[in-house]
């Protein structure tokens, strides 16, 4: 396997992965059978629980879309080039940060 397959296949992975929980999150939210509580401090703990599931699926959204990204750029040919200054992004770092647009010069 070359390295951008490797790199196309776990961008895939995760992305399988983050629509799978999406998918979970909104379900749960949508839920017809979700009564909320009468009692409360039942409900403000409810409410409290959807708003960390809000904000999960927020980052879990924006982390979809920053990998579909990547893999657009895999799909054109400009992975792993810097959009600011044009420059090869390092391996080790599209190790770590496998949706990087820039390079560590222009991301600092």
């Amino acid at each position: 396997m070359t390295e951008t397959e490797t790199i196309r296949a776990g961008l895939v992975a995760q992305a399988e992965a983050l629509a799978a929980r999406v998918q979970k999150i909104e379900a749960h939210l949508r839920g017809v059978d979700r009564d909320a509580p009468t009692d409360w401090t039942d409900r403000a703990q409810f409410l409290e629980n959807d708003e960390v599931l809000e904000a999960l699926d927020s980052h879990d959204r924006d982390a979809l879309t920053q990998i579909r990204d990547a893999l657009r750029r895999l799909d054109a040919g400009d992975y792993g080039v810097c959009v600011d200054c044009d420059v090869s992004i390092p391996a080790a770092r599209l190790a770590a940060l496998p949706t990087t647009t820039k390079c560590v010069n222009c991301a600092a």
